[in-house]
């Protein structure tokens, strides 16, 4: 479980085709011709994206069923999550020992051992950092495209949509 694997996880899996794919249609759509309109979507769509992906692993671990919809598997299903990922760059060798003993279980102490260990080591905390930081950047980002060449309204409703999500 390494931040590299997981960004390569979430830019082919979340990024592109529920993000950028979309919108790149809608600009083909619309007759946008103009190479670097792609760029900059593509560039401001595979943030969002990871960004998205991010979040739904913290509501998959924080939400409750009756929020999101779905009971969360990520821990007993072995996924790699960027709960995980954070966990194991920030844990010390008992938590990591812990970790490695529990995670990928399915037994609710194995699930609930998992959850102390990401309290103890303020991932929520550390999720909404990366929260605000993130709006911070693809705000900055949308702020930078030229009108004359494209609307930034499509990507400011994206990021308005899924900023601070519950579901």
């Amino acid at each position: 479980f390494t931040i590299e694997r997981y960004k390569l996880i979430v830019k082919y899996k979340t990024a592109f085709y529920s993000f950028y794919l979309p919108v790149s249609l809608g600009l083909i759509v619309g007759g946008i011709e103009d190479e670097k309109v792609y760029d900059v979507a593509r560039e401001i769509c595979l943030k969002m994206g990871e960004y998205f992906q991010i979040q739904d692993d913290f509501l998959d671990c924080y939400g409750t069923p009756e929020q999101i919809g779905k009971i969360g598997t990520d821990i007993q299903d072995n996924k790699c999550s960027w709960l995980v990922v954070q966990a194991m760059k920030l844990a010390s060798p008992t938590h990591l020992e812990t970790i490695r003993a529990n995670y990928g279980k399915g037994e609710e102490s194995a699930i609930a051992t998992i959850k102390e260990v990401y309290n103890e080591l303020g991932l929520d905390n550390i999720f909404r950092a990366y929260e605000d930081r993130t709006y911070n950047e693809i705000s900055a980002l949308i702020d930078s495209i030229d009108s004359s060449l494209v609307s930034k309204e499509i990507f400011t409703a994206l990021l308005k949509k899924i900023y601070k999500r519950k579901k």
